[in-house]
């Protein structure tokens, strides 16, 4: 390899390197919370190796949200990624976690949302506010879910 070509990199491995070291925890968070289980530390790692092959193509675009894109292009189009998980968002189906994620965790505006699924905004909007109302109603012992206080239980 020449010298230019080993500086060259050299140079990549350093950026993406500083890159990693300051997104892959909140890029973790987001994977751990679509996945809800071990399967995240794969998904991130799938993620930043895409990112890693494509750091020279990517020019003038933010890495961050070029790995996040990817990191919800593999959650959504994998049906093995969609196995059931622990965790907080355990009770949302992938699409519900895919938008809460998005929208509430990341703040990706609604309209990047719904372009980077391939939805209507209000169609984002709304799975938004299911989303959010799933996650605000009290689950019972048996998994169901009951009515916020103040509200009629439904049959």
């Amino acid at each position: 390899m020449g010298q230019r070509r080993a500086a060259a990199e050299r140079l990549r491995s350093a950026e993406f390197a500083a890159f990693a070291a300051g997104a892959a925890g909140r890029l973790l968070h987001a994977a751990t919370l679509l996945t809800g289980d071990p399967a995240a530390d794969a998904l991130l790692c799938a993620a930043l190796s895409r990112t890693y092959a494509d750091w020279y193509r990517m020019r003038g675009e933010d890495p961050y949200a070029y790995t996040r894109a990817d990191l919800v292009r593999r959650y959504a189009h994998r049906p093995w990624w969609h196995r059931p998980g622990d965790g907080v968002l355990a009770r949302l189906t992938p699409q519900e976690r895919l938008v809460v994620v998005l929208r509430l965790f990341e703040g990706v505006a609604e309209e990047q949302t719904a372009a980077q699924l391939g939805l209507p905004a209000d169609r984002v909007r709304a799975i938004c506010l299911r989303a959010t109302a799933t996650l605000r109603s009290r689950p019972t012992a048996r998994g169901a879910v009951l009515a916020p206080p103040g509200q009629p239980q439904a049959r």
